[in-house]
């Protein structure tokens, strides 16, 4: 049985590919089909019905901002139908009311996720208050900080003039949480923290990833005595064992 032979370029750009983790990656920013799927994902995430994979490729989208720079009459034309053209357009002026909580997640940034939106959304109100500061404020690490501080300086500038208030919906109120959590080791409960911090977050606790003077719960359901679990005993930090428990599940 002859081995399957990896390929050494992308089939769309051409470009070098580079191996990460056991898998290839296209670094070309340029590249086409990375532009499409990028795209795609915004158009889903924004709820923008009607615009898949094929819609994208006869509107001849080359990048998120192209997708409002287009008219009722443009699009109705590259469609060649009035009534999917008119449809779609009303669904990209909806778009336009979108938040940050879902703007942000929106853009393919690396490790930036809906999560890590509502843990911003806890510390600043717009786009531009968030800095390396503010993320570790909000909790975030730092490979996710270093990810969405590098895309706001070189890549936010050309999606600045979008037709988005770059607002968070809203802000999470000290007075209104009940409580800042932490978690340590691997959960039992949910198959990834990251569900764990979401769900947490629609309950109204905020969530750190390290101890701070403003956690006030840890969650250890591995029971190994880690440093997050120590240093939570010497504070009087309450610990958690079961997280489903705990939040009535």
């Amino acid at each position: 049985m002859s081995k399957i032979q990896a390929p050494s370029n992308c089939p769309s750009c051409n470009s070098t590919l580079e191996w990460v983790n056991h898998l290839l990656y296209c670094r070309n920013a340029q590249c086409a089909s990375q532009a499409s799927k990028k795209i795609e994902h915004f158009a889903k995430t924004l709820k923008i019905k009607g615009l898949g994979p094929a819609t994208i490729t006869r509107l001849g989208l080359d990048d998120i901002s192209d997708i409002y720079a287009l008219n009722e009459d443009q699009i109705v034309e590259r469609l060649d139908s009035e009534t999917l053209g008119s449809k779609l357009f009303i669904e990209i002026q909806n778009s336009k009311a979108a938040s940050l909580d879902v703007v942000l997640p929106a853009f393919s940034i690396p490790l930036i996720g809906k999560t890590i939106a509502q843990k911003l959304s806890s510390v600043v109100k717009h786009i531009l208050e968030i800095d390396s500061t503010s993320c570790q404020k909000a909790g975030l690490g730092p490979k996710a900080t270093e990810s969405l501080t590098a895309w706001l300086e070189s890549v936010f500038p050309q999606y600045r003039a979008l037709p988005f208030s770059f607002e968070f919906s809203t802000q999470a109120s000290t007075s209104t949480r009940k409580g800042c959590v932490c978690i340590s080791g691997k959960l039992k409960s949910f198959k990834t923290k990251a569900e764990a911090e979401q769900k947490l977050a629609e309950l109204g606790y905020e969530v750190k990833s390290n101890i701070t003077k403003d956690v006030t719960i840890l969650v250890n359901e591995s029971g190994v005595e880690s440093a997050k679990t120590q240093k939570a005993r010497e504070s009087g930090i309450t610990i958690i064992e079961n997280l489903l428990d705990f939040i009535g599940e």
